[in-house]
C-alpha cells in the first residue's frame, strides 16, 4: 500500500476538513508522518502548538519531517503555529479532545464513527471544526481538555489504549472521508452556528473573574469547579447570542454587587427609607 494507488495528477479532495491540532508534538518525524495521514484523507489544515523542536516560518523544514511525510509536505509548509492551545482554536466552532481518559470531567463522549457524520454536516455548512491531538507521551493536560466542547476516544483494548501520534490522526481522517465522501450520509444541521472558540473562553475568563470576586470558589476546589463550569456551558453549544446574553447576564448580577456594596442592601417588606 505504501506508494501503490496514489493518483498524481488532479488535486484531489484536499481542503475542506476539521483542522487537526497538534499540542506540544515532540518529534518532527511524527508531525511528518501526521501530515501524511492528513493527506491520505484529504485533510489539509495542520496547526502546531508550541512544538518541543521549533517550527520554522521562513522555509525549509526540521530534519526527518520532510522524509516521514513522504509526499505531503504541502501540508508542513502550510502548517500554523501557534503559543497555546486556546490560539490556536480562536475561529473554530467546535472542538474535539482525544484521549482515552475522560480525567474526572463531565464531558460527552463518542467514537469517531460517532462524531464524523455530525462534523461533516457542520463543515458542509461553512462551520469550522477541530480535533485536539495531545503530546506523544503524556497525552492532553487537563485544562486543554476543558477547553473542548466533547471527548472523543477510540474503541481499543483498554489494556493497551495508547496510539501513535500518527495513527490516531490516521483513523480519525479515515472516519471523516467516509463520512465526507464515502457510504454515510450527513445529516443537515439544523441548529445555530456555534460561537467562535475566542468568544467562548472570553466568556469562560470573564464569568471566571466575576465568580472569584463574588467568593464562589472555595480555594481548594477552584480548579475542578471552574472545569466543571465550562463544562456545563460546553454542553449548550452557545451561539454567539447566547454568549452575548450570558455575558450581559453576568454583567449585570456584578454591577449589581457593586451597588450593593456601596449603598447598603435595600429596604425590606414593609420599611419605609429614611
Amino acid at each position: 500500500m505504501t506508494g501503490s494507488g496514489t493518483h498524481r495528477d488532479g488535486e484531489g479532495l484536499a481542503g475542506l476538513g476539521p483542522a487537526i491540532i497538534l499540542v506540544e508534538p515532540q518529534l518532527s518525524e511524527n508531525i511528518g508522518m501526521v501530515a501524511r495521514a492528513m493527506a491520505n484523507f484529504g485533510l489539509s489544515d495542520l496547526r502546531l502548538v508550541k512544538p518541543r523542536d521549533g517550527w520554522p516560518t521562513g522555509g525549509g523544514l526540521p530534519k526527518g519531517a520532510h522524509q516521514a511525510a513522504s509526499g505531503a509536505v504541502h501540508i508542513l509548509h502550510g502548517a500554523k503555529l501557534f503559543g497555546d492551545t486556546r490560539a490556536a482554536m480562536a475561529d473554530l466552532n467546535l472542538v474535539f479532545a482525544t484521549t482515552a481518559r475522560s480525567r474526572g470531567q463531565m464531558k460527552r463522549v463518542f467514537t469517531p464513527a460517532e462524531m464524523m457524520p455530525d462534523v461533516a454536516s457542520r463543515v458542509a455548512a461553512g462551520q469550522c471544526v477541530g480535533i485536539l491531538f495531545g503530546r506523544e507521551r503524556t497525552g492532553l493536560e487537563n485544562e486543554d481538555i476543558s477547553l473542548a466542547d466533547a471527548i472523543v476516544t477510540f474503541p481499543v483494548n483498554p489494556q493497551f489504549a495508547s496510539l501513535n501520534l500518527a495513527q490516531a490522526v490516521l483513523l480519525m481522517g479515515y472516519e471523516w472521508f467516509r463520512a465526507a465522501h464515502g457510504d454515510i450520509v450527513p445529516a443537515p444541521v439544523e441548529a445555530q452556528v456555534p460561537a467562535p472558540r475566542e468568544m467562548v473562553v472570553s466568556l469562560f475568563d470573564y464569568l471566571e473573574d466575576e465568580l472569584d470576586k463574588g467568593g464562589f470558589f472555595p480555594p481548594d476546589k477552584r480548579e475542578i469547579m471552574a472545569r466543571n463550569l465550562r463544562d456545563i456551558l460546553h454542553r449548550l453549544t452557545m451561539s454567539e447570542q447566547d454568549c452575548r446574553t450570558l455575558r450581559g447576564a453576568v454583567h449585570a448580577l456584578a454591577e449589581g454587587r457593586k451597588r450593593r456594596a456601596k449603598d447598603g442592601p435595600p429596604p425590606r417588606g414593609d420599611a419605609v427609607p429614611p
